[in-house]
């Protein structure tokens, strides 16, 4: 097996898959203006890979699960991220990715969202270690060694379990563990306890051979000075960034863009988001409207002439006005 984990210099400092977020549009922006050690898909079912593709027979061209697994060549290395609490449906899937190229396959083990606790996936799963287990082996089966498998999980799912969660994963030999240093029941709603992420690494460093199973830390990161700090305070492999670089492409790349460069940015991501995920709402791009244009003066009034644009090519022109509108301020 290529894994290419071993292979990065540490810390490695990658993007966290983020639903609704990290889709081929955003990453693309992400991998021209600051692309970090590594990328990740936003999650996947793979049930829904199964049945579109085996059951009802979408064509892949059609298929909007298909599409969200679209990668460009420059967003290598990248990770597919996926959900499941069928064992032989994550061994379909991961087996999929693997023909697909990708470079890793990770299992969602901590998403909160109660669609997918209901399936059984997700931080459910920190519930049912014995399942989680047999998940990781499926990955790994459906791989058949080709590329590594890795696991994005949390430090419990009502209080901090890691002394006992962290040793299941640990029994897989997983080629990573994300560990997102809240509980499930926490949500996003209390501080990020990075001391936890030091509780996994002295876990992963008594019962596994450090070497082999690396740890990363995630929660509350917002710039790569930051993601290099915590690494060292904690001892982690490794930092996963997410909502910290929202509106901030540039993020990995440590570069302090102009109002100008950003609406130019969102712009851009605009046009990629009609090309590459025409498959999606409109409202999901809304959202990053609120991330990009927030901070200087007249920011609200634009965000509200934003959200009101009814598709992408009226949103579009109203931030080329805006651009064409600094371009004179600057040579005034």
């Amino acid at each position: 097996m290529h894994n290419f984990w071993q292979t990065l210099s540490r810390p490695v400092l990658v993007l966290a898959p983020m639903a609704e977020i990290t889709d081929p549009a955003f990453r693309s922006i992400i991998a021209k203006y600051g692309k970090p050690d590594v990328l990740w898909t936003e999650f996947v079912s793979a049930d829904g890979l199964y049945h579109t593709r085996e059951i009802h027979k979408i064509p892949d061209a059609d298929n909007p699960l298909m599409k969200d697994l679209f990668y460009e060549p420059g967003e290598h290395p990248i990770v597919a991220q996926l959900f499941s609490a069928q064992p032989n449906m994550i061994e379909y899937a991961s087996r999929l990715v693997t023909e697909l190229g990708f470079d890793g396959v990770d299992i969602n083990m901590g998403c909160p969202y109660r669609a997918i606790e209901k399936q059984g996936a997700g931080a459910s799963l920190m519930k049912k270690p014995e399942l989680a287990r047999a998940l990781i082996q499926s990955a790994k089966k459906g791989t058949q060694g080709r590329i590594p498998v890795s696991v994005k999980t949390r430090i419990g799912y009502a209080h901090n379990d890691l002394s006992t969660w962290l040793p299941e994963l640990l029994k897989e030999d997983p080629a990573l563990i994300t560990v997102h240093a809240r509980t499930r029941q926490e949500l996003s709603n209390v501080p990020a306890r990075w001391e936890h992420v030091r509780e996994a690494v002295e876990i992963r460093d008594k019962l596994s051979n450090k070497e082999k199973v690396l740890i990363f830390g995630n929660g509350d990161v917002d710039s790569a000075v930051q993601a290099r700090t915590l690494a060292m305070e904690t001892g982690a492999d490794g930092v996963m960034i997410g909502r910290g670089i929202l509106g901030n492409p540039w993020l990995f790349s440590e570069k302090i863009p102009t109002l100008e460069e950003k609406l130019e940015v969102l712009i851009e991501h605009s046009k990629a988001f009609d090309k590459l995920c025409a498959h999606k709402s409109f409202a999901l791009l809304k959202r990053h409207f609120k991330s990009y244009v927030t901070d200087f003066k007249g920011a609200k009034e634009l965000r509200v002439e934003l959200f009101a644009c009814e598709n992408i090519a009226e949103a579009v022109e109203k931030l080329k006005v805006e651009c064409l509108k600094l371009k004179a301020q600057n040579k005034s």
